[in-house]
This record gives C-alpha cells, structure tokens and sequence, in this order.
C-alpha cells in the first residue's frame, strides 16, 4: 500500500535486483521436469466481480504458465448477470480442462464470492489470488518445494511486489518477516501469496468467512523469501489507493479483535496510523509490581532526569527502583541515594563492589527486586508518555511473551532503537537507527508492534521468571551482546520479544561509560564478540527469521541487498 510507504527506505533498483535473482528459461525448464515424491493438487481460488477482461487473460496466462502442472483454476463470478465475462469465461472453460467457473445471478459480496470458489475446489490446498494480479512462473512449484521439504506445512506464504497496469514496471517489493504473530496482528502481512492446506481451512471455518482464525489452528506455517506474486497497483486498487477499500481495513481490524477475543485474551483493537494498521491496547486488570533496575556510576544527573521523568509522568504506580551502585567515585553521588531513599519510599540502593560487568550488575539488582516483572533501564534515558510502564507491561503479562523492548529516540529526535535484527554489523544491530521521529520505516515497521528476534536492555521489561529460567544476564559478555544473548535464550525457550513502538523514551546513548577506543576495551570487544558469535552460531547461520535474506545487511533501512 503506498500510504504504507510514505517514508520507506529507498529501494534501490528494484528491476536489477529482480532480473538477477529471478529465475531464467533454463530454470524454469528444470522445473517443468522435475519428479516429485508427492503431487499435491493448488487449487487458485479468484473471485470475479466486472473484471477487465484483459487483466482476468493476464492472471489466467500466469497460471497456464506454471512450472509445476497439478493445478486448477477455480472461478466464481460475482458480477451479476448480465456479466461482462460471460463471453471470455466460456471459451476458457472449453479451451482449459483445469478451469472450473461458477456463476452466480446477483451480484456477490468479495468474502461470498470467495466462498463460492472454494466450494468449487478440490485440491489439496487453497491458492488465493485476486482477479487482476499475477503469478510469477515458479510460484506453485516452490509451494510444491516447501510441502516437499516439509511435508507438515499447512500454510505458506510468499514475498510479494506490485506491477503497473501495463505488466511493465515491478515495483516496491514487499520483503517480508518469517511468521510474526504480533506483526500480523498490526497488519495482514501476510497479503499475497498464500496458499492454505484444506483440511486447516476446513477447522478454521473458512467457509464461514472465519480464515483469520487460521493462525490459531496451526503452527506449521512456512515463509518462501521470494517474490512470488504481482500485486497489479491501479488507481482504484487497495494497493495505491486505501481510501477505496476503508471496509477492508475495518474487517482487519475486526479480525484481529476476534482472534483475541476467542483467545481471552484482554485486548482492544483501534486503527493505527494508516489505513490496514492497527493497534492492540492491553487491560489486564492485574497491576503486578514492576522492579525498575537502574545500574549507576555517578552522574547522578543523568540519574535524577531518568527517575523524575517516571515520577512525574508514568500512570502505572506500582513500581520499585533498585538504583544498582557501581563504584561511584564522587561524594555527591552517595549525599544523593542518601536524599533519594528519605524522599522516595519506592528506591532502593545496592551496592556492587566489584569491577563494571553490566551482566553481573543487573544480576545482582534483580536478586534484591520484589516485582514479578523486571525493567532493565539505563540510566542515561528519558520517559517520554505517561503510558510507558503499562504499553510495556501490556505485551509482557502476555503467556507466550518473554521480554518487551521500546522505541528509543536520540536526544535530537531521530531514533536510536527499533528492534534488533541480527547481522546487522556483521552481528546484531538495532533497525532504523537516524531515521526522522516520525518515519514509518521499511512498510511502517518502526510504527507497528511486532516480534524481533531482540531489543535492547537500555529499556527492556521481562518477566522475573523468564529471568530466572534463562540465568539471567550472561556474565561472559560484560559489556557487548548481553542483551541480544538474552533475547535468544528467551526465544530459545519457546517465548517472544516484542518490540512496542507506543512505548517510547529518549537515550542519551553512552554518556556513562564512554566509547569503545582504548586497547583494552577493543579487546574485551572481540573477546564477547567471539563468544556470541561461537554460541549462537546456527541461529546465525540461519538468518534472522524477523528480517529478510532479500534485504541488505550493510545498513540499518531494510534497503536491498547488493547483487
């Protein structure tokens, strides 16, 4: 959707990148000639409503020319009658034994339509494709890959980009995250392609318009990295123009609500900042108390600003500071805690004698916290909204969550963190980094809830017990990484971590501890880096699930990779 894009990264040329990593005649032929273990039938399922003739000739070419051959096209023509596809749709039928049209007398509504088609299919999965897009020739066959590497799959979906309305010029290529529950509950990233496995259509309740409980029914869902599908853009598309479909946008949003609602869970799904974002307030009705850990060395000015900007603006009030004390050399820094602890029955000061270990500190605060929620905080940060606390705590009171990272700003407004993408450096790096306060990032991705594979501990809330599982933090990455180690472990024990873009701050970045330039810091450095790197070595390996193989590591835009 443009509206999505306004401030995206620069794409860089898309048709380069495209013609490079698109397969060519001799590929496609090797397709055609594979041999298969198993040949699942794809049923496309389209619904018709007064299609060009022209665009519907495109769509149907598109799928003729599939590599893979164990496919039927599933019509259902909503148009009314008289319609303006009676003429082309009968001789198809004669011409294509794998076409099958249904007909209907009175104009149909799209979920109605959509219905009819599958009623009409009898494949083993369900292909969903709008009636003026395109496949590319490979689409079905690298479905049929995925079901043949991982027979279990259920559903699949595809990166995906938009071609102009003369076939000519492909264009914002959509990148997408592996399966982000939390992402798809900001927003259907999900789009095109999908293809779904009957039997979970059938459970989830399709045919009763009810495909957004799919994600419920299933685990096994699978991402294909490659764009598999041209989303035609014209002016009355969903795709240029969001005006045009609002009742969409507003069935999403209904969507979601239900899928929360048949979960119990206590969310309330509004709008976002755009049409086809939205947005989930949490109201549990527990306030459990939060342990804010506050590691300290000196600066107690730093210090103060980050207290009083809880003090004087957060709405949540059940909290506790543990001010965590590391060798603090100036005398008006201890006269300090001393006023603080007098004035504030909620701090609390403990003292680490031993050398600066950021691990082993937060370690040691979070053995002396009471609360059942733990939010590690730098003290160089700045509360900005007076929901905060509870934006954070909303996502972390969550069974399957883990831990909750925020949106950070740079004192000038530009942002400093927004979810961590690992890679990024040759390690792990946060996303967005400079981009304008208020830019929406690679399709809004700085502006959505969504799950990362880390976010940073200058602001990330977690439950104690979740801490506690894992060991907390790792005292062998003293200073680099600890963060991103947690993050994994927490993901490694089957939890999430979201990234909350409502729970904003600003971080005065690295005013305490200085930069990385003396030989012995560079060394300590390489020394974490190496051991993060030899732990997590798979994962790495692998790719960061949360990002995109299509999308460059060099920078933090999500801008495309080189080629």
């Amino acid at each position: 959707m443009q509206v999505l894009m306004q401030k995206s990264a620069p794409q860089g040329d898309y048709e380069k990148y495209r013609r490079a990593v698109m397969p060519l005649g001799d590929e496609l032929e090797r397709q055609r000639t594979q041999q298969w273990e198993t040949k699942p039938l794809f049923s496309v399922v389209v619904p018709l409503y007064q299609t060009p003739v022209k665009y519907l000739e495109q769509l149907v070419k598109s799928i003729q020319a599939q590599t893979y051959e164990n496919w039927q096209l599933c019509l259902s023509d909503g148009s009314g009658s008289p319609s303006p596809l009676e003429e082309y749709l009968n001789k198809l039928e004669k011409r294509e034994k794998r076409v099958r049209v249904v007909r209907h007398q009175s104009p149909q509504r799209i979920s109605d339509n959509t219905n009819a088609a599958i009623e009409a299919a009898n494949g083993d999965f369900l292909v969903f494709a709008d009636h003026d897009d395109l496949l590319t020739a490979d689409a079905l066959y690298e479905c049929a890959k995925v079901l043949q590497e991982q027979p279990g799959a259920e559903l699949i979906y595809s990166d995906e980009d938009k071609v102009s309305m003369n076939g000519k010029r492909y264009f914002e290529p959509h990148f997408k995250s592996d399966y982000n529950p939390d992402l798809l509950c900001s927003m259907n990233y999900f789009c095109h392609l999908v293809v779904v496995k009957r039997s979970l259509a059938e459970r989830a309740g399709l045919l009763q318009g009810e495909f957004d409980g799919a994600t419920e029914q299933t685990d096994q869902i699978v991402h294909i990295p490659k764009v598999l599908y041209h989303w035609r853009a014209h002016e009355n598309s969903t795709a240029e123009n969001p005006e045009s479909k609002r009742y969409a946008f507003e069935a999403g949003m209904r969507a979601v609500q239900a899928h929360y609602d048949r979960l119990g869970l206590p969310a309330e799904v509004t709008m976002g900042e755009y049409p086809g974002l939205y947005r989930t307030t949490w109201h549990w009705r527990e306030q459990p108390l939060i342990s804010i850990l506050i590691p300290n060395k000196d600066h107690t000015e730093d210090l103060d600003k980050c207290i009083q900007s809880i003090e004087q603006k957060s709405a949540y009030r059940n909290y506790e500071y543990i001010i965590i004390e590391n060798n603090s050399e100036l005398e008006e820094t201890f006269a300090y805690y001393k006023e603080l602890q007098e004035n504030n029955e909620k701090a609390h000061v403990v003292y680490w004698d031993g050398g600066f270990n950021f691990s082993a500190i937060n370690n040691f605060g979070a053995s002396h916290a009471r609360g059942e929620y733990l939010l590690l905080l730098n003290n160089d940060t700045e509360m900005i909204h007076p929901d905060c606390l509870w934006q954070l705590l909303g996502y972390c009171m969550r069974e399957d969550v883990g831990a909750v990272g925020a949106r950070l700003y740079y004192e000038d407004g530009t942002i400093q963190h927004a979810g961590v993408v690992l890679g990024f450096g040759g390690i792990a790096g946060h996303t967005f980094i400079g981009f304008e306060h208020n830019a929406n990032g690679y399709f809004s991705r700085i502006i959505c809830a969504q799950d990362y594979s880390a976010v940073t501990a200058a602001c990330m809330m977690t439950k104690k017990s979740v801490f506690e599982a894992v060991g907390g933090l790792t005292e062998e990455l003293v200073v680099a990484f600890n963060d991103i180690d947690y993050c994994m472990k927490v993901r490694e024990m089957g939890k999430l971590v979201v990234y909350n873009p409502y729970a904003q701050l600003y971080h005065y970045e690295s005013k305490s501890r200085g930069l990385e330039d003396s030989p012995e810091k560079i060394e300590r450095y390489y020394r974490e880096m190496k051991y993060f790197v030899e732990k997590w070595k798979e994962c790495m390996d692998h790719g960061d699930p949360y990002y995109n193989p299509n999308l460059t590591l060099s920078k933090a835009d999500f801008s495309l990779k080189q080629v």
